[in-house]
């Protein structure tokens, strides 16, 4: 596999800590062995997360490109577009981001907090649309990119999650031989890795990155989208594409592509009882901050697999912290009592 041969803009601080969650080990009757890969405290853009890891890859295209200009989507709590402004904001591109009222949750400060202040606050021109949730290409993205064009600027598109790009896959390929280095460090390795998957280019990416080593199939996407035909789809699609621009050699099977529905209720970013009493457990025995769009769901898919006894005793479970926690203040209403 060749990842060296792809130039990379460096936006993080390099390797991310894996932290023992011993408490949160404990609470889940102690047979399972819990850890947490800190994507969540990757940089210092703006809070970091996992689409960091994805636009190092993007960038170098992006200013070989000659635009002057990142065009972005998401929803309004949209990790994503934060994480964009941040990028344009440390390369000194201007930016405009789509966010789209993706989620029917109806916070009064919803559009007006977190994610969304943050990107506001990096300079970026945020434009709300009213259109629903959907993981694929927009219309609404397109009339973005018209209309710096229209202005006399020069956008560069960077899709949803930094997902169906050519380059989208390749920041968790990365992540993959990096686990790999702290697993030789460690003295032991993960049976299983948990991520939560929506546009799904951080599972494909790992999916490519471990089918390396031959163990694809113990990286457990938790679906977060509710749209689960189409996500698998996309994830597909971003498998054999990075698979075969770094060269691993080989298909990846359907069987190596491991995608769990079964969390994303009641609808994507909206979360379920189930959903806060994850976090809640997450933050009470270790202090770790996940949000109910992401992470929290990713959250309850690993805690509940874990009770249900899905794991061996003795397993070593690595959870992929992707980062999220801004969104946590347009759904406040949820945690006012804790």
């Amino acid at each position: 596999m060749n990842l060296e041969k792809f130039e990379r803009y460096p936006l993080t601080f390099g390797p991310t800590p894996i932290e023992h969650l011993p408490r949160l080990s404990d609470a889940l009757g102690g047979k399972v062995q819990i850890y947490a890969k800190r994507e969540d405290c990757n940089s210092g853009l703006a809070f970091g997360g996992n689409k960091l890891r994805k636009l190092e890859y993007i960038v170098p295209d992006a200013i070989a490109s000659g635009a002057d200009t990142l065009v972005s989507i998401g929803g309004v709590q949209s990790n994503h577009t934060r994480m964009v402004a941040a990028t344009a904001a440390k390369i000194g591109m201007k930016c405009v981001v789509v966010q789209e009222k993706w989620v029917p949750h109806y916070d009064a400060v919803y559009d007006r907090v977190g994610n969304i202040l943050l990107t506001r606050l990096m300079g970026a021109d945020s434009r709300l649309v009213d259109d629903g949730f959907d993981i694929g290409i927009r219309k609404s993205w397109e009339d973005a990119m018209d209309s710096v064009r229209d202005a006399g600027g020069v956008p560069y598109g960077i899709p949803a999650g930094a997902s169906v790009h050519k380059y989208g896959g390749l920041g968790y390929v990365g992540f993959a031989e990096e686990v790999k280095a702290q697993e030789a460090e460690l003295g032991f390795k993960f049976d299983y890795i948990i991520v939560c998957v929506v546009t799904g280019s951080t599972q494909a990416g790992m999916i490519v990155g471990f089918a390396a080593q031959d163990r694809a199939d113990r990286v457990i996407g938790i679906d977060a989208s509710g749209t689960l035909e189409q996500t698998r789809a996309q994830v597909r699609q971003i498998v054999d594409q990075t698979a075969e621009i770094v060269e691993l050699g080989r298909r990846v099977s359907d069987g190596e592509i491991v995608i769990n529905p079964d969390y994303a209720y009641p609808a994507y970013g909206v979360p379920s009882e189930e959903t806060n009493d994850a976090i809640r457990l997450a933050a009470k025995t270790e202090a770790m901050i996940t949000d109910p769009v992401y992470e929290g769901k990713s959250m309850q898919g690993m805690i509940d697999l874990v009770r249900k006894g899905q794991f061996e005793d003795g397993a070593k479970v690595l959870y992929a912290h992707l980062g999220g926690a801004p969104a946590l203040n347009g759904y406040s209403y949820y945690y006012k009592d804790g």
